[in-house]
C-alpha cells in the first residue's frame, strides 16, 4: 500500500512538474499579444497578457464570474496581475474587482478618482487597501509600458472628475503593439467621444474598438466609430439583459460601415491576438 502511494505521489509530481513547465515555455515562445473580452454577464472585463508575461486587467464585471473566466486562461500557478485599472465606479465594471484583488497580488491599481459611496465601492476600497496595491490617479498622457513596443496611452480624463457623472469619468485608453491599436472606452458618452475627436482626431484611429457602454446609443457615435475606423469592434454585454443592448442603431451603424462586430452574449469570453502586425 505504502508502496503504491509512493508511485501515486511521484507520478502527481511529475504531471505537475510537466504543467507548469509546459505553460511556463509556452509564455516564453510566445511573441503574441493576446487581449481578452471576458464573459462577464451584463459588465465589463478586459484581461491583457503580453509576450514577456506582464498582464493588465481592465475592469471586473459585477460579480465574481471574473474569477472564473480568469482562471481559465491563466496559469495555475499564477497569483498575481501587474497592473488593474477600473474605468469609473458602477457596480457593472467594478463589482467583481474585489474578487480579485482578494485572489490575486497586484502591483499597481489606476482609477479615475471618481469617488462613490455605494457598498460596491467600499468593499473594492477595502480590498484594495487589504491588497497592498499602489493606487495611481488616471491622467491623460500616462502611458502604462507593459512589453516592449506594448503600451496603453491613456487619452481621458484630462482632468479632475469628481463633478462629472460616473459615465463621464470613465477612462478612455489606447493599446497599442507595433503597428496595431485597440481604443478601450469604459462606458464613455458621445460627449466624451467628440471632445477626443478635438483632441485627437487621427491619433484615435485603431484597428479594435471596445464599443462604449455594452452597445448602447449614447455612446458610439457615428463621427466617433468614423474617425477610430476600426476593422472590428467588440460589445460586452449580457445575453437578454434589461437594458436592451447592444442598440440596434449602433449595430446598423456598424454594418453600414463595414465593421464587424462580436458580442460576448452570444460569443463568451472573445481573444484577440496581435503579433504586431496583424490582428487574429
Amino acid at each position: 500500500m505504502k508502496y503504491r502511494l509512493k508511485w501515486l505521489f511521484l507520478a502527481t509530481l511529475i504531471f505537475w512538474t510537466i504543467l507548469v513547465w509546459g505553460a511556463i515555455w509556452t509564455n516564453i515562445q510566445s511573441t503574441e499579444l493576446a487581449v481578452y473580452f471576458l464573459d462577464v454577464g451584463q459588465g465589463d472585463a478586459i484581461f491583457i497578457n503580453t509576450p514577456n508575461g506582464n498582464q493588465m486587467l481592465i475592469d471586473g464585471g459585477r460579480n465574481k464570474q471574473v474569477i472564473v473566466e480568469l482562471s481559465k486562461i491563466m496559469p495555475i500557478y499564477d497569483r498575481s496581475i501587474d497592473v488593474v485599472l477600473a474605468t469609473h465606479p458602477d457596480s457593472d465594471h467594478i463589482g467583481g474587482l474585489s474578487f480579485v484583488l482578494d485572489r490575486y497580488q497586484v502591483r499597481g491599481f489606476i482609477d479615475s478618482n471618481k469617488s462613490s459611496d455605494t457598498t460596491t465601492s467600499q468593499v473594492l476600497e477595502s480590498s484594495l487597501k487589504a491588497n497592498g496595491a499602489k493606487k495611481i490617479t488616471a491622467r491623460r498622457g500616462m502611458r502604462v509600458v507593459l512589453d516592449r513596443d506594448i503600451y496603453f496611452d491613456i487619452l481621458y480624463p484630462d482632468r479632475p472628475v469628481e463633478n462629472l457623472e460616473s459615465n463621464e469619468a470613465s477612462i478612455v485608453g489606447r493599446l497599442i503593439y507595433g503597428q496595431n491599436s485597440f481604443i478601450l472606452t469604459g462606458d464613455a458618452p458621445k460627449k466624451v467621444e467628440n471632445y477626443l475627436i478635438f483632441l485627437d482626431n487621427e491619433e484615435l484611429s485603431a484597428d479594435v474598438l471596445k464599443a462604449g457602454h455594452h452597445g448602447s446609443h449614447t455612446s458610439s457615435s457615428e463621427a466617433f466609430v468614423r474617425t477610430v475606423a476600426p476593422t472590428l469592434a467588440i460589445i460586452s454585454a449580457g445575453q437578454n439583459n434589461q437594458y436592451g443592448h447592444p442598440h440596434q442603431e449602433v449595430i446598423n451603424l456598424f454594418k453600414t460601415l463595414n465593421i464587424k462586430v462580436l458580442n460576448t452574449a452570444n460569443r463568451g469570453t472573445i481573444k484577440i491576438t496581435s503579433d504586431g502586425r496583424t490582428i487574429k
